[in-house]
């Protein structure tokens, strides 16, 4: 098994999780009234044996390789998220509005911004691991903030807040274990607080309060400070500005997470089904295939977006348990192989992509609570879409090849 698989742990959860989401995407499909979800189980069983194949072939190749193709496979996510922005672009589903896909003609290619996802790891593990001290200051992380930042408005551009959110988690991630200070990173999170801190303006004046005594306590570079400074007073200035070119939509998730019953009928309609569905389950659920709110189609995008409300409905606390246990050791296995990784280029990497998972986990379960703004985010291994399963197990192929070649990595079998 070893010969065949570089980290059979990681691949035995990675396959639990994908079958575990397939059961759901069938069970989405089962409905009394018909929807696009009836056979999308057919789509998604070949999407995971085209997935697991790519994965098998990707933990074959070297670190040494993956080294190597790191600045084309960069290069090719550039050009292709570009394309979406310059009339290749397109939507669909309940993302139908934005500009995710490639599309020539009537068919749908696939989403740059999934291979981004991996190929922004890579790259930003080559840029962090360049260095054999971890950077002390603020001019030292601009590489690393053009590798992310680059792909990141690009996709902002589509628009996708969801994946541009992943982007920022897997940033921080990464920054935090290359060994970038807690001070420094807040400093650099700062314009983030404003911008968000911006819709109050007493919120807004409190925080600018604290970044000058932050930036008083941490004592940057003259140059960084006042950069810092100004930063946030723009991202202040800017904040109504950006909201305004917000797609309709976009309003209303982010106005709906505030108060979902202000518009039960409309904007808050998704996550109020959402809620009932999950509270309805109880312990064990109402059965597999046998959920109300999905049978009847009132759960909304059921099959991608809002699928772990169908885990919460039919399996009820239980299958959430699980679910959520599968992915906690999987986030662990990962972390395990970046502890154990042979370079500091491995290391970051794993815990780049582990960074990836856990976003898409905490926005997308907690936006069917409403403990989250919906954001369109899928869960992985679970949401139906093809590029989306193929980008994970791109990155089980990763990891497994790097544990493979880490310490202990052909002995210990340990979760």
């Amino acid at each position: 098994m070893r010969r065949l698989v570089g980290d059979p742990p990681l691949f035995g959860i990675a396959l639990a999780l994908s079958l575990y989401g397939l059961s759901i995407v069938y069970s989405a499909g089962q409905t009394d009234v018909p929807t696009v979800a009836t056979h999308a189980w057919r789509a998604q069983t070949i999407w995971i044996i085209l997935a697991i194949g790519v994965s098998f072939a990707v933990s074959k190749a070297s670190v040494r390789m993956l080294d190597w193709v790191t600045i084309p496979l960069f290069t090719l996510t550039l050009l292709g998220l570009a394309a979406t922005l310059l009339g290749f672009g397109c939507g669909a589903g309940t993302a139908a509005s934005t500009k995710s896909w490639i599309c020539l003609g009537s068919h749908r290619i696939g989403q740059p911004s999934e291979l981004a996802k991996v190929t922004v790891v890579l790259m930003l593990a080559r840029v962090l691991s360049a260095k054999k001290d971890p950077p002390k200051t603020l001019a030292e992380l601009w590489p690393a903030a053009l590798v992310v930042g680059i792909p990141w408005l690009m996709i902002m551009l589509q628009p996708d807040l969801g994946t541009g959110l992943a982007f920022i988690g897997i940033f921080f991630g990464m920054l935090f274990w290359a060994g970038v200070s807690w001070p420094l990173l807040l400093l650099i999170a700062s314009p983030v607080v404003s911008l968000i801190g911006a819709v109050n303006v007493w919120i807004w004046g409190a925080w600018f309060v604290i970044l000058i005594v932050l930036v008083y306590r941490y004592r940057p570079y003259l140059g960084e400070g006042i950069v810092l400074v100004v930063a946030n007073f723009v991202m202040g200035v800017l904040a109504p500005i950006l909201w305004d070119r917000l797609q309709p939509y976009q309003q209303k998730r982010l106005l709906t997470y505030l108060d979902p019953t202000a518009d039960a009928r409309g904007s808050g309609y998704h996550v109020i089904q959402s809620i009932v569905a999950i509270g309805s389950g109880g312990w064990f659920g109402k059965g597999y295939t046998l959920g109300t709110q999905k049978r009847l189609a009132f759960l909304p995008a059921q099959h991608t977006d809002f699928i772990f409300s169908v885990v919460g409905e039919e399996l009820g606390f239980v299958g959430v348990t699980l679910a959520l246990s599968l992915f906690l050791l999987l986030l662990l296995r990962t972390i395990r192989i970046a502890t154990r990784a042979n370079d500091s280029f491995s290391s970051l990497i794993a815990i780049g992509l582990a960074a990836s998972w856990f976003v898409h986990m905490l926005i997308n379960v907690g936006m069917t609570l409403s403990l989250m703004p919906i954001t369109g985010i899928p869960l992985p291994f679970f949401s139906y879409g093809g590029s989306f399963m193929l980008a994970s197990w791109l990155a089980v192929g990763i990891l497994m090849r790097i544990a493979s070649e880490g310490r202990g990595g052909r002995t210990d079998f340990a979760v």
